[in-house]
């Protein structure tokens, strides 16, 4: 049997059968606590911030707009969460992940923050701006095409395009920099595809 669309759920979540969301969260949990996890760069940070989004969401369904799709209003939701969060950290804030307890993170958390949090990555994406970060993450991470990131951070998709190579070019110059000044000169592929 066919789920229902996201739409579908929210309009019968409207109508009053409010159990419903329950299938929203489930479906869209993970790939908004990914999008935050990789905008905060902190796990526990991303927890509290999904579940905020969630709850924001929630509070606001009356304002969402059945013509739009759902996930890209989420993504919204989540993105000026996460701006919110970061313009509010203090600069000792910057980089959490080097001072964290390594107890409190469970191995699959571990793993994830190895692949594409390592301390060059984190470094480079700091130097980016919160929409360039926004974007690659997006496009890079979530696999989102430009015509939805266009509908997530209100832009035209063509010049997402242009923006997204300067964008990695950019990370990829920090990045480059960031390991140069690790003394390894070897050749090594960006952890993140960029």
């Amino acid at each position: 049997m066919d789920q229902p669309s996201p739409e579908q759920v929210v309009h019968s979540i409207l109508e009053g059968r409010i159990e419903g969301y329950e299938l929203l969260v489930r479906r869209f949990q993970n790939a908004i606590f990914r999008y935050c996890y990789h905008m905060l760069g902190h796990h526990e940070e991303a927890k509290d911030a999904t579940q905020e989004v969630f709850w924001r969401a929630y509070r606001h369904l009356n304002k969402y707009k059945l013509d739009v799709p759902f996930a890209a209003w989420l993504y919204k939701i989540a993105y000026h969460h996460c701006i919110d969060i970061i313009r509010k950290r203090k600069l000792s804030n910057l980089l959490p992940f080097i001072f964290r307890n390594e107890k409190q993170y469970s191995p699959v958390d571990q793993h994830i923050e190895d692949v594409y949090f390592s301390e060059a990555v984190y470094l480079s994406m700091a130097k980016l701006s919160p929409e360039e970060r926004t974007l690659l993450i997006l496009r890079g991470v979530e696999e989102k095409t430009f015509d939805e990131i266009a509908m997530i951070l209100h832009k035209k998709s063509a010049s997402l395009r242009k923006k997204y190579e300067r964008t990695a070019a950019k990370f990829r110059l920090y990045y480059s920099q960031v390991k140069g000044g690790e003394e390894n000169h070897e050749t090594e592929a960006c952890p993140m595809g960029y």
